[in-house]
């Protein structure tokens, strides 16, 4: 081109290749995988629940927030104790469209033999808050503290009755299993008694059938705030806000237990990382909305959330943790 000398065109191929470097550089920075079609959220239980509850919460905030732009579906898969669910996870392995609501039953199913899978079989997403436990008992119990209780059973551990929740292995008899064990009691020797409701633990308890009931925080802080119970401790890591900010956490009553109920989300296995980062990005956004946080709050969970890679690391850790609870309980093998 007249004008250009030679060192100008060199120049100028020069910047060109810079040019294009940075485009391709950009390019590669996007997303490089998004749904194409409906987004299904599996629900291992049927609807109504607080599972199912977590799912419809993240449908409704991806899309009025327009975070997806394909269709997303709630779909739930009840029945096998969270089987049929993930048997129906395992026939899109690899496919993002899919997201699995779960609780640490994945895990515990697994320990305890009622599953062939468990957490690691499958790509861990986030964990998306937390609910710490709690021992209640009824107003006027001369269950006072902590060491109350590790008073009497050490001396007997069936002279306590415990209301354990809807089944053995669950989350509500793993922290009394994980609480005696720390207080140096034999836990398969405790009197535990399974309900099939929580409602049905807090009315024994009220009425004096049973001395303890393992509650979530979130029900025990109802039935206090009703008078109905008294709270001998919280399995947090200290003490929380609000109603719970008056309650000892077990730590500081010298029983060393941190001890909570995780609401993970899973993908099926084998998820490309494209595929990972785009539910890391869409799943930051949901938890930083005003809707999602009004809910936790209001459900009297921890908004304790974790990304794909961190979550990795707590599923492993809480798996150790649980699996040990339920050895000290008898209940699976070591």
């Amino acid at each position: 081109m007249p004008g250009f000398t030679e060192t100008a065109w060199h120049a100028l191929r020069w910047y060109a290749a810079l040019v294009l470097a940075g485009c391709a550089t950009l390019s590669s920075a996007q997303p490089a995988w998004r749904p194409e079609r409906t987004v299904e959220i599996v629900v291992p239980a049927a609807a109504g629940g607080s599972i199912d509850g977590t799912a419809r919460l993240i449908h409704r905030v991806l899309q009025s927030n327009r975070f997806v732009d394909a269709p997303v579906i709630v779909v739930n898969k009840a029945g096998g104790g969270g089987n049929v669910a993930t048997n129906y996870l395992d026939q899109h392995a690899g496919d993002g469209h899919y997201l699995l609501t779960s609780t640490m039953s994945i895990m515990t199913n697994h320990i305890l033999g009622r599953s062939a899978t468990t957490y690691s079989d499958y790509t861990p997403l986030a964990t998306l808050f937390s609910e710490y436990m709690t021992l209640v008992v009824k107003p006027d119990s001369p269950l006072r503290t902590a060491g109350d209780i590790q008073e009497r059973l050490r001396k007997d551990p069936q002279s306590l009755s415990i209301a354990i929740g809807v089944a053995v292995g669950a989350t509500n008899h793993l922290t009394v299993a994980l609480l005696a064990k720390e207080m140096g009691v034999d836990v398969k020797k405790l009197k535990t008694v399974v309900t099939q409701t929580n409602a049905q633990a807090l009315t024994s308890v009220m009425g004096g059938h049973i001395d303890i009931a393992s509650l979530s925080a979130g029900a025990a802080v109802t039935a206090t705030q009703q008078g109905q119970l008294r709270i001998i401790g919280v399995t947090s890591d200290k003490r929380g806000d609000g109603p719970l900010a008056s309650i000892p956490t077990w730590k500081e009553q010298g029983v060393d237990v941190v001890f909570a109920n995780v609401r993970l989300l899973l993908g099926p296995k084998g998820l490309s990382a494209a595929q990972i980062a785009y539910w890391d990005a869409a799943l930051a956004k949901i938890v930083a909305t005003e809707d999602w946080k009004r809910e936790v709050e209001r459900s009297g969970a921890i908004p304790d959330y974790a990304g794909s890679r961190r979550s990795a690391q707590r599923m492993a850790r809480l798996y150790a943790q649980l699996k040990s609870a339920l050895v000290d309980a008898g209940l699976a093998r070591e």
